[in-house]
């Protein structure tokens, strides 16, 4: 039997204390023939939660439009706060092509994705990183800058003119950023201090845009509950960027500030790969091969 196509997606949303609001959203994803909702993590400082489904094309991309839509209903980013930039309710999708899938058929599902919230909902759409209509609008931190309340001028200038829908953000959901992608692990490293300024330090010498590792985006982010801070991440590449070459790129850098680091998050799901390869490097071990996982013997 031919195996159906699969895609993951990985929406945010701008909603991550109210949990009743993150539930009615999250709602969207359950009891849906074809589609499958694996996690979804909410953090209150971030104010920002991740949802993480794979599905059929159809039924995917229909749960997807439910919870853009029921997101609408229930944020309002004119009186949000948190520490994670945004600039919608839905700040972003990504289709990200699993099994029996490709990335030009995922690149399809996006745009028509982002063209129906634009039509109906009446959300700017701008398609990014696979699905980019210009070199300069593949970087989500790109596309993103400014925010929400910069989003109303930037919409007027013509790089960034939305690819699907109104010419001005919506008035309460702000832009969605649409696009098809490679598998992204979201990753955090937690700090023994609650000095901001030192995060987004160790986050610029971090990440690629400022000279740091190739496949990285860091940024500081205060855990305001916990009275540290955390330098957040997300590794574009697991398979050209380790995430254990990031945790040791932090320490290496906080170093010089005298902070350690005590603890890291993963945010959402990764690829099992990702994880053995940090634990294959922390464990030393030698002549390893991915036949002595159980669980890939399992999988044959």
């Amino acid at each position: 039997m031919e195996k159906k196509a699969l895609y993951q997606s990985v929406p945010n949303f701008s909603e991550g204390r109210d949990l009743e609001r993150v539930e009615a959203i999250v709602d969207c994803f359950r009891g849906n023939p074809g589609v499958k909702l694996l996690d979804y993590s909410s953090d209150a400082d971030h104010n920002r939660t991740v949802v993480t489904v794979v599905g059929e094309p159809a039924p995917l991309k229909e749960a997807l439009f439910a919870a853009v839509q029921s997101a609408v209903e229930l944020i309002d980013l004119t009186i949000h706060q948190g520490q994670h930039p945004r600039m919608g309710a839905t700040d972003v999708i990504p289709f990200i092509p699993i099994q029996n899938a490709t990335m030009d058929e995922a690149k399809v599902l996006a745009s028509d994705l982002a063209k129906r919230l634009g039509e109906e909902l009446e959300i700017p759409v701008i398609l990014y990183e696979e699905s980019a209509t210009a070199p300069h609008r593949t970087n989500l931190a790109k596309v993103r800058k400014g925010e929400f309340k910069a989003m109303g001028e930037k919409l007027k200038e013509e790089e960034w003119a939305p690819d699907f829908g109104p010419a001005a953000p919506h008035p309460t959901a702000g832009v969605t950023a649409v696009g098809a992608r490679m598998p992204l692990v979201a990753f955090n490293v937690n700090l023994n201090t609650n000095d901001l300024s030192i995060a987004s330090a160790i986050g610029k010498k971090v990440r690629h845009s400022s000279g740091g590792l190739r496949f990285v985006k860091a940024m500081g982010v205060a855990l305001e509950d916990r009275g540290i801070v955390q330098v957040s991440m997300n590794m574009t590449n697991y398979t050209k960027t380790a995430l254990y070459q990031a945790v040791e790129m932090v320490r290496f850098e906080a170093a010089r500030y005298g902070v350690s680091v005590v603890g890291t998050e993963l945010i959402g799901l990764a690829p099992m790969a990702a994880l053995i390869d940090s634990a294959v490097y922390y464990m030393g071990l030698e002549d390893f091969s991915y036949d002595q996982v159980l669980e890939i013997q399992l999988m044959e």
